[in-house]
């Protein structure tokens, strides 16, 4: 009997179409490659019963998507914005976990923005944003992490951009550069828009094989 067969190409078809969730048959074949890309994207696996079909299909992915993740976080600069932008995004389907900081107290933005992208680099959450001051900041920190491809966006194209051809997964804004109402389409552009794919693929593959050589050589 032929087992199915879950390749990286499927889960990258999978994420475009905002699904969350694969079910396979029992004893399916999974490449190594299709489990790394799943865990990046937030995807994950779970066995087929025999026969066994949902009933309403399309409630099915529709729960998928409201139930993907995304961290949230700021420091002081970034506090208020963070707080208006939680109910935005929440808003648009997601659920949201807070890591901090929970005040207008000072406090240093390597640790929040460590906390984000390190939800993100063990599959914990699909998506993070982290707010600062300026989103620079935030940005080099993140993209420390393994598997993190951060982008500090101020406009809805960088943002498009960033998800379309670098398939970014953390967001980082600035609280004292940006509106609210800039904040809000910003986020709604980058949460709204797939990775494109296709010759964009090969070039963020070359970023992890560059981010896989540093580690080796570090």
């Amino acid at each position: 009997m032929k087992r199915d067969l879950i390749s990286e190409e499927m889960i990258v078809a999978a994420s475009r179409r905002g699904d969350k969730l694969i079910t396979h048959s029992a004893g399916a074949l999974i490449t190594d490659a299709a489990r790394d890309r799943a865990k990046l994207l937030g995807i994950k696996f779970a066995e087929r019963k025999a026969d066994a079909k949902p009933e309403h299909p399309k409630e099915e992915v529709r729960e998928q998507r409201s139930a993907e993740v995304i961290a949230i976080g700021s420091d002081h600069g970034g506090y208020q914005l963070k707080e208006l932008l939680k109910p935005h995004v929440g808003s648009l389907g997601f659920k949201v976990v807070d890591l901090g900081t929970y005040s207008e107290e000072a406090c240093d933005y390597p640790d929040y923005a460590y906390a984000v992208a390190r939800m993100v680099s063990l599959g914990e959450a699909s998506k993070g944003i982290m707010i600062d001051s300026v989103g620079i900041a935030s940005a080099i920190v993140a993209n420390k992490l393994k598997g993190i491809r951060a982008a500090a966006c101020g406009d809805e194209f960088s943002a498009r951009s960033s998800r379309e051809h670098n398939n970014a997964n953390v967001l980082t804004l600035g609280g004292k550069v940006l509106g609210i109402e800039l904040a809000k389409a910003i986020v709604g552009a980058w949460l709204s828009t797939n990775f494109g794919g296709g010759r964009h693929q090969k070039r963020v593959d070359k970023i992890s094989e560059i981010e896989k050589r540093t580690q080796t050589n570090g």
